[in-house]
């Protein structure tokens, strides 16, 4: 064997290397560009939208994640306070007395009737003005009063007959009813018995004459006197 194969071996040797490390520079600036491209599409914004593709054939059904939600408070019972009535102490009042219903006085010229009044009225006033004063002995009297003055009576005249001339029994007396007034004074008698018929007043008996009653129309006369007064037959 001589040396003229030793310089092809050599060459061969030197062509592999040469393509070897050709292989590896172009390998390694491939890859430098293909790093330096994906850096800059990322700086780009080009690949945000390149998201990896999952099949969803095998993957569970998703479900929304349970929703936290606060812990509700239960409200408390509210503490309510009865408003009980306070009890105020207060002085006991004194309970309104009733006043006691007064009784017309036998005096009152308003306890007689309308009509006896109102006649009265008109001859006082006149009276007043002629200068006789006139004022009212008995009115209006209760039955029971009528009774008892016609029991003194009996005892002063000694029978009954005697005594109604001057006092009759309640269920016949014009005092009962408010219709009959006794007068005083004597000068009072004697004005209304002269002037009453004006009024329609007159004096009724010849033994009283301070009686007097309503009994005419005011303008017109007086009847006649009657000599007293009489009860009664089923009385006696």
């Amino acid at each position: 064997m001589t040396d003229d194969h030793f310089p092809d071996r050599r060459r061969t040797g030197r062509t592999r290397l040469l393509s070897v490390t050709g292989v590896v520079v172009v390998g390694a600036v491939a890859g430098s560009l293909l790093l330096w491209h994906q850096q800059v599409g990322d700086a780009l914004g080009l690949g945000a939208d390149k998201r990896p593709v999952v099949s969803t054939n095998s993957a569970p059904a998703y479900s929304a994640p349970p929703a936290t939600t606060a812990p509700t408070r239960t409200p408390t019972a509210r503490r309510t306070t009865t408003n009980t009535p306070t009890r105020t102490t207060t002085s006991p009042t004194k309970k309104a007395t009733k006043k006691p219903t007064q009784v017309p006085r036998e005096e009152d010229i308003d306890a007689l009737s309308p009509k006896l009044e109102a006649r009265l009225k008109k001859a006082f006033a006149a009276a007043a003005a002629a200068g006789v004063p006139i004022r009212i002995n008995s009115g209006k009297r209760s039955a029971a009063k009528q009774q008892r003055l016609l029991n003194e009576a009996i005892q002063k005249y000694g029978s009954y007959k005697v005594a109604t001339r001057w006092v009759l029994p309640p269920k016949y007396s014009a005092h009962v009813l408010g219709k009959a007034v006794d007068i005083a004074p004597a000068a009072a008698m004697t004005w209304l018995d002269k002037n009453g018929w004006r009024y329609g007043i007159c004096r009724r008996y010849d033994n009283e004459p301070w009686h007097f009653e309503a009994i005419t129309t005011p303008g017109t006369k007086c009847p006649p006197r009657e000599p007293h007064a009489l009860a009664k037959a089923d009385d006696d």
